[in-house]
């Protein structure tokens, strides 16, 4: 309205200027005709019309050319006046609801998550109530999560426990998964899953196609073809173990450590430690993203228990039997004789019981500075001298040169050592006995690594062991295995495609404006003492945020390169998935020679040395798309990158800063005035976990609305979705990803969305304030809780 008033000022100062300039325009002339004639004498007065002077009207023309440019230079003046009153304000723009539609095809796929009823001011009193229940299906009775009735006589609300409440969450998010329903928006990995898939499955596209993109299409097909793996059984794992010298007993005796370096190099399988590549995270001071080779204690496929008084580590004895069952059930899918089984078995679960022994939890390891120890190879031989240290590393990253001199990263030294006796006792005790528990383990370990290429019996006995042990993986759709299983492999190539199709320059900009929004917001904080302000500018302003490079140089000839060796069958699903394997070990040698994190498929940034990498991955559709309007990109993704830097940069923010607790709790008050009425505001408090989510979920939403008033004022335009634009497409946006794909939700006092009523209590964001009559009298009985 104060706009509209405006307008019409300006328009009517416009007349009243023309209007004056007019009237002067002709009093002039007529003033200096009659002053001309009284100073004339009478010979010098024209005789006719045709002989009178033309002075008047050559004054007239020069006021009249005078009046014209005047009335150009106030109508210029006007525009820039006008102009920089857009650029002061570019609400002005956003408020207006007329804008272009999208009909890209990514845009006519994200309008089915989102229809003009979205609109937060045709449905204000949703956002009072549950907008996440009313629009995608679902939500929180009165916000806080689980209500559960007291015994007591008096009812009382009470929080389940984050992980109960992260384990109903997902068994919702699944069951609406197989349930299809077409307008909820997927979590963001699962969004990442089917643009991937989306690439695998498309056409080809002949010479414009790379030949690394035909082999990963290729290793999707055959991966697709559930029949494959039981079609060949568990005859090509059968082939690879006599090819590795085979079982005890009837084996082809091989040198110990030929055979672990060969595991290690060729199949990505580390049975007596685990071996990755990443920065000294121990090491604060410096925040060097120099990366180390790091050892570590391997993965077994049981639960550990562990005594606190002892300091040592067991096998849970509740599942003994199930992993002595799940043993024999894959020996006689093998074809064991059944006579053999019990020795496999027992050499198998002897030695893991005596290595895990030496094994320690993370938090007792993180307590005793266990982690982190620097060492170089040289002096891990010494102390460990069963394995052939120098040997493995060079052919695990081969063709890198390793050297004894190489410092690498070990995580629980006792456990080496240990392990290191331990090998060196059986090589001793069984090499008379013409038996090799070493090898025997060996080969376990390959088969745990290559079932997923196997048939369903040996996926189903691991899926039984897994439930017995209460560590049960959902069921996923085979695609969504196919596609981790590419992704494994051909990462590089995947992220280089995701950029091409959903990240250009648009990605890169949406980065930089919601870091200048959020530094901002920041700077406008107060702080707690001196010197707070300065250590985190100091922090943000060193930090640069960036997409990820990992395929920036890429084209097709370096991707065709990168994968010439990668020999992919079309109908040989076992042998692609030894192919996969091999690229791990090529990505591991990658990793060590760069000293970047090449991660571009992951879904939220991570801080390498003075970068917030931000992964591409993070850019596909619904969230995101180049294509899309910019209000659905800034309402979706840029909230959640928002939100991540914050939860990234800023995790101790709430002790320092006055301004989280104040703002939580004045958007708490509005909440309880909102829903309770105005007589129980204050009577209920949140936790200081709970404040410091309310406070970055409302600051991310400021952050990501200022971002794109930003990119707006660089270009004052922007096209539509499902009859929404500008600021109400930016909202139900928001509104959208906050109620079907926010991870922190479980940590909310309420219903994110709630949070467009309180933005908009303040008009400056909005065209007009949220405003629902009779607010909490009108909520349906079921939604209100008695305190």
């Amino acid at each position: 309205m104060f706009q509209e008033m405006e307008w019409k000022s300006m328009g009517a100062s416009v007349v009243r200027i023309t209007t004056f300039f007019k009237i002067s325009s002709f009093v002039f002339c007529r003033r200096k005709k009659v002053i001309q004639e009284m100073v004339m004498m009478p010979e010098e007065q024209p005789q006719s019309d045709e002989s009178k002077p033309v002075v008047c009207n050559q004054n007239r023309k020069l006021i009249l050319a005078l009046f014209a440019f005047s009335l150009i230079a106030i109508t210029l003046g006007l525009a820039v006046y006008a102009h920089q009153q857009k650029m002061a304000d570019p609400w002005i723009l956003l408020f207006k609801s007329a804008a272009p539609p999208c009909l890209s095809p990514a845009c006519l796929k994200a309008s089915e998550h989102f229809s003009v009823t979205m609109d937060p001011f045709s449905r204000p009193c949703d956002y009072f109530l549950s907008a996440c229940g009313s629009s995608s299906h679902r939500g929180r009775q009165r916000g806080k999560g689980i209500v559960v009735e007291d015994n007591g006589g008096q009812d009382k609300k009470r929080d389940v426990g984050s992980e109960e409440l992260v384990k109903m969450r997902r068994k919702m998010d699944v069951q609406e998964h197989h349930d299809g329903q077409p307008d909820k928006f997927p979590d963001r990995q699962t969004a990442l899953l089917k643009s991937i898939k989306e690439i695998l499955e498309s056409p080809d596209e002949g010479l414009a196609m790379s030949t690394a993109e035909q082999k990963a299409k290729k290793f999707f097909k055959t991966c697709m073809e559930s029949e494959s793996p039981e079609k060949v059984g568990s005859e090509p794992f059968l082939t690879l173990l006599k090819q590795m010298g085979g079982w005890a007993g009837e084996w082809i005796k091989a040198d110990f450590n030929n055979t672990l370096a060969l595991l290690m190099s060729q199949y990505s399988t580390f049975p007596f430690f685990s071996v990755y590549v990443g920065p000294n995270a121990g090491d604060v001071q410096t925040n060097s993203n120099q990366p180390y080779i790091q050892i570590d204690e391997p993965h077994f496929q049981f639960p550990i228990d562990w005594n606190s008084k002892t300091q040592k580590s067991k096998v849970s004895p509740q599942y003994l039997r199930t992993f002595l069952s799940s043993c024999r059930q894959y020996l006689v899918l093998l074809g064991v004789p059944s006579s053999r089984t019990t020795q496999h078995c027992g050499l198998y679960m002897s030695l893991s019981t005596t290595l895990v022994v030496a094994t320690s939890p993370l938090p007792y390891r993180l307590s005793q500075r266990l982690l982190y120890h620097t060492i170089t190879i040289q002096e891990l031989q010494v102390l460990a001298p069963a394995i052939d240290w120098l040997a493995c590393l060079k052919a695990t990253f081969q063709p890198l040169p390793i050297s004894q001199s190489d410092v690498i990263l070990v995580h629980n030294l006792a456990y080496l050592i240990n392990m290191s006796q331990t090998i060196s006792q059986l090589k001793s005790q069984h090499d008379i006995m013409g038996t090799d528990p070493l090898h025997t383990y060996m080969m376990f370990s390959l088969l745990q690594t290559l079932i997923p290429a196997l048939g369903s019996g040996f996926t189903q006995t691991m899926k039984n062991f897994s439930i017995a042990t209460g560590d049960a993986q959902e069921d996923v759709p085979r695609w969504w295995k196919c596609v981790q299983q590419t992704e494994q492999g051909f990462e590089i190539l995947l992220s280089h495609l995701i950029r091409e199709r959903h990240a250009q320059k648009e990605a890169e900009e949406l980065i930089l404006d919601i870091y200048s929004s959020l530094k901002m917001k920041l700077a406008d904080l107060d702080w707690r003492d001196e010197k707070s302000p300065g250590l985190i500018f100091d922090k943000i302003k060193s930090l640069t945020p960036r997409l990820s490079t990992e395929t920036n140089a890429s084209n097709h000839k370096e991707l065709n390169q990168l994968y010439a060796e990668v020999l992919v069958s079309e109908e040989d699903y076992f042998s692609n998935y030894l192919q996969v394997l091999l690229l791990e070990q090529k990505s591991r040698s990658r990793l060590l020679s760069h000293p970047t994190r090449a991660e571009g498929l992951s879904i939220t940034p991570f801080l390498s040395g003075n970068d917030i990498i931000v992964p591409v991955g993070m850019f596909v559709s619904p969230f995101f798309h180049f294509s899309h309007p910019r209000a659905l990109n800034y309402g979706t993704l840029g909230f959640l990158m928002a939100k991540d830097f914050l939860h990234l940069l800023l995790p101790d923010i709430h002790t320092q800063a006055k301004n989280p607790e104040l703002e939580s709790a004045c958007v708490w008050s509005y909440y309880l005035n909102v829903t309770e009425g105005p007589g129980r505001v204050g009577a209920f408090s949140l936790s200081p976990s709970k404040q410091q989510e309310v406070w970055v979920q409302h600051t991310a939403l400021e952050v990501a609305l200022n971002a794109y008033k930003m990119s707006f004022t660089r270009c004052p335009a922007d096209s539509s979705l499902s009859g929404l634009s500008y600021i109400h497409l930016f909202l139900s946006s928001f509104t959208k990803v906050s109620c079907d794909a926010d991870s922190y939700r479980e940590f909310m006092p309420f219903e994110p969305s709630f949070l467009v009523s309180v933005l908009c209590s303040n008009s400056r964001f909005c065209p007009k304030p949220l405003t629902c009559l009779n607010k909490y009298h009108s909520y349906p009985p079921e939604s209100r809780t008695k305190r």
